[in-house]
């Protein structure tokens, strides 16, 4: 997205009162088999399968795609889910991705919650690291059967008052982190600049 398209961005958005995003519905990724996925989701980690869709065509094209699309209920009203699209799936699709390219993380209720899921994951033999200490919250980490990492997180007693901290110097931030990495980055989007021609 150039400037000028993100300065218009900002317009855009809903004002106090109007409609606007209410939050997250789902959050959605291929998964290898719909069985295995449950049996992490639901039997590991304890959310229950909300709905199992099966459907023969792609959604919008029409096109022949025989898939099912999963769903996991998460105690806040929003959901994960997966698609198991065998017909269009390759072995790369699952490799474990760098958690800085695709992770979830859930939220535990306390510090004590999190250590009492790293004893049950460890007892399940789930191979798990952490906690981690990111200095506002605490977290453990673990592959699905997907090659999707997934955290579990625990905030700290001072939470709220890092992040208030932190938002009050968030647009200087982003702005001194925007022009120290301005070259490096003008050359990640120019193959992208060049294929949309």
């Amino acid at each position: 997205m150039d400037e000028d398209r993100m300065a218009g961005a900002g317009a855009n958005l809903a004002a106090p009162g109007e409609a606007g995003l209410k939050g997250i519905h789902h959050s959605a990724f291929r998964c290898r088999d719909a069985e295995e996925t449950r049996a992490f989701y639901e039997d590991i980690l304890g959310l229950p399968l909300a709905a199992a869709l099966a459907f023969e065509e792609e959604p919008g094209s029409g096109k022949p795609h025989p898939y099912v699309h999963i769903f996991f209920a998460l105690p806040d009203g929003n959901f994960i889910a997966f698609f198991d699209a065998p017909d269009s799936a390759t072995e790369r699709h699952f490799r474990p991705a760098h958690g800085f390219d695709r992770h979830i993380a859930f939220e535990a209720g306390s510090e004590a919650e999190l250590m009492a899921w790293k004893a049950k994951l460890d007892a399940a033999g789930v191979p798990c690291f952490g906690p981690i200490d990111h200095h506002f919250v605490r977290s453990i980490y673990m592959w699905d059967p997907n090659g999707l990492q997934v955290e579990i997180t625990a905030r700290v007693r001072e939470h709220d008052a890092i992040l208030a901290k932190e938002a009050a110097n968030a647009r200087a931030v982003l702005a001194e982190w925007t022009e120290r990495t301005a070259g490096r980055k003008a050359a990640l989007k120019a193959p992208a600049a060049s294929a949309a021609a």
